[in-house]
């Protein structure tokens, strides 16, 4: 039986315009086009898994060393004081491909419960700003973990 079309495996092949900040052999990340805040950014396993219970066990560590590398580039790139990292697994999950929310978060940035008002960036210069603030952010990351 063949798989439907999946948006997200289409995005590491380049047949998808995405806003990628970090691609490594496993994973892929990139802004979410309706953030929660600026730098909010999704990572997902190039491999096409609908949920995180379909990952291969040997593929977590490699996709969760992403996300790690991911949530400290945002903060550092956005300059907040936290991130909000959530998955989810079918309920809520607007494309069926495993991916990872990465949030910068701030002390009274009114993100409550699960009742999450979306902006967009204001024009393709802040969404490109913000692009590279990460993709730097990333560099700095790997090569202070070396």
């Amino acid at each position: 039986m063949d798989r439907l079309p999946c948006a997200f495996c289409e995005i590491p092949r380049s047949e998808r315009d995405s806003s990628l900040v970090f691609e490594d052999e496993v994973s892929a990340a990139f802004l979410d086009r309706r953030p929660l805040f600026p730098g909010h950014s999704i990572v997902i396993p190039k491999q096409h898994f609908e949920t995180l219970a379909d990952l291969p066990s040997d593929l977590v560590g490699p996709l969760f060393a992403s996300v790690q590398l991911l949530s400290r580039a945002v903060v550092a790139a956005m300059k907040a004081e936290g991130s909000f990292v959530a998955i989810n697994n079918r309920i809520s999950q607007s494309v069926p491909h495993l991916h990872v929310h990465v949030v910068p978060r701030r002390k009274g940035d009114g993100l409550k419960g699960f009742f999450w008002p979306r902006q967009s960036y204001r024009n393709e210069e802040e969404r490109e700003s913000v692009r590279e603030a990460i993709r730097r952010a990333v560099l700095e990351e790997k090569e202070s973990n070396r």
